[in-house]
């Protein structure tokens, strides 16, 4: 017996001290720059802890995520990204392109699971081989900006002046304010910039825009909270603009229509960038990857209340209907 016992604990000794034991048994500590708190945030937090679990971490045993939020707030990132910094996280998973600036300058990999134009931005050198601390979700503006705009026209035929309610302090808006002029010349449609950096410059833009005879618009902000969506999408109703956004949050909360990434599936897809780079890969030589899924949301309620007649080929490209 005593034999026995003695060969089981040489057993039970070797398996702790082989290295796939102790990196399986390593918690590995995680930092998430999220635009809106982890509750707020639950459904997109929810499909890259499924894609994690798939990978093999389990959250409490070799997991740990640290979630710091700019709660609406984009001036925050910079000190959000130095606190995790101090946290000692292995690396930064962001949202959105001013978290993902603010963690690139902590100098931790980071891995986004939604950025606009990273390369225009010189947030990496090429989506193929970013060749620095940032890799991960891309989303590139062209298309989507034609197709969006396109969207707006099919459903509000009335919309050849559109106003483009958009916050221009954001470097990435910017750039998607860029890539609308001329797919909106190809359309015959005359854009209206309304710069609207804080969330009642965009409820107020929406008077503007009215006053400036714009048959439709286009809203474009950073982190906005549910109250902000609301009052933007009723300023929206009680001006009569028909509005195409870029979330399907806005539509939820009485907006017209929304054509845009499926966010849900970037978190997922996030998480396999982490699993390589906790495993030994360095950001810069992970290809970054498109988004490839994409969904329109229509409002049936809000088109009724603007007196609009959804075209049935609209009707059945669509995710979602709700109203």
């Amino acid at each position: 017996m005593t034999s026995r016992r003695v060969f089981l604990g040489a057993v039970l000794a070797l398996a702790a001290g082989h290295p796939a034991a102790q990196e399986r048994s390593k918690l590995r500590r995680i930092g998430f720059l999220g635009p809106v708190s982890q509750q707020a945030n639950g459904a997109n937090m929810d499909q890259f802890r499924k894609a994690m679990k798939e990978l093999g971490y389990t959250e409490g045993r070799d997991l740990a995520i640290e979630y710091l939020s700019a709660d609406g707030r984009s001036e925050h990132y910079a000190l959000l990204a130095r606190e995790l910094s101090k946290r000692e996280v292995e690396l930064i998973v962001t949202s959105g392109t001013p978290a993902t600036l603010a963690a690139k300058k902590a100098k931790i990999a980071v891995v986004t699971a939604n950025v606009v134009d990273p390369v225009d931005l010189k947030l990496v050198d090429s989506l193929e081989r970013p060749g620095g601390d940032v890799t991960g979700m891309a989303v590139l503006t062209d298309e989507l900006e034609g197709r969006r705009l396109d969207l707006l026209r099919a459903i509000a035929p009335d919309s050849r002046r559109v106003a483009a309610i958009m916050d221009m302090g954001n470097p990435a808006l910017a750039e998607v304010w860029k890539a609308m002029q001329p797919a909106a010349a190809r359309l015959g449609m005359e854009l209206v910039l309304i710069d609207a950096r804080r969330p009642q410059d965009a409820v107020q833009g929406f008077a503007a825009a009215a006053a400036r005879k714009a048959g439709g618009a286009v809203l474009r902000m950073g982190t906005l909270t549910s109250g902000d969506r609301r009052a933007i999408a009723a300023a929206a109703a009680l001006n009569k603009l028909p509005t195409i956004y870029n979330s399907r949050q806005f539509v939820d909360a009485g907006g017209l229509a929304s054509y845009g990434v499926n966010t849900p599936q970037m978190y997922y897809r996030a998480a396999a960038f982490v699993d390589k780079i906790l495993k030994g890969t360095k950001p810069g030589e992970l290809p970054m990857e498109r988004a490839t899924r994409f969904e329109l949301v229509l409002n049936r309620a809000t088109a009724h209340h603007l007196g609009l007649i959804i075209p049935p080929d609209i009707f059945l490209k669509s995710d979602d209907v709700v109203g």
